[in-house]
């Protein structure tokens, strides 16, 4: 790729078991999971999945919280609480998103209109917990 515009390239979420997490975000949100073969091997550090052709989401085991020394304090960021990932989908694939969430029995909240975000106000949005206790906001925009 060779657009060097801003963007969002990755979150890191700390999880207690990097497998499961990206089982359950392949088969409940969605989202292809990378470098799950290479981690079960030991050959990557952990596994992410992919929300889109730029962005993913790091699954990070919390045992390498240990090894978070570059910034000081940096090692106690391993459970910190992020208030949520927002993740904007079309309408097709919300509403999809939803369904799945409920067939796999996690918990969703009510539905919010016209939350404001970084495209302006959505149609539509909800939250949900993945089994870390990360909490995603799911939203689609007109």
């Amino acid at each position: 790729m060779t657009d060097h515009t801003r963007r969002l390239d990755h979150v890191v979420l700390w999880v207690r078991d990097p497998v499961a997490a990206a089982g359950f975000y392949d088969r409940t949100v969605g989202l292809e999971p990378v470098r799950v073969a290479e981690f079960v091997a030991g050959e990557a550090s952990f596994p992410s999945v992919r929300l889109n052709e730029e962005t993913i989401l790091d699954l990070a085991p919390l045992g390498l919280a240990q090894y978070m020394n570059m910034l000081p304090g940096a090692v106690d960021s391993a459970g910190h609480p992020v208030n949520h990932v927002c993740l904007s989908l079309p309408a097709h694939e919300f509403d999809a998103l939803r369904a799945r969430l409920e067939d796999h029995a996690v918990p969703v909240s009510g539905f919010s209109y016209g939350s404001f975000g970084a495209r302006g106000k959505a149609v539509r949005s909800f939250y949900f917990r993945d089994p870390d206790g990360n909490v995603f906001e799911a939203r689609h925009y007109e």
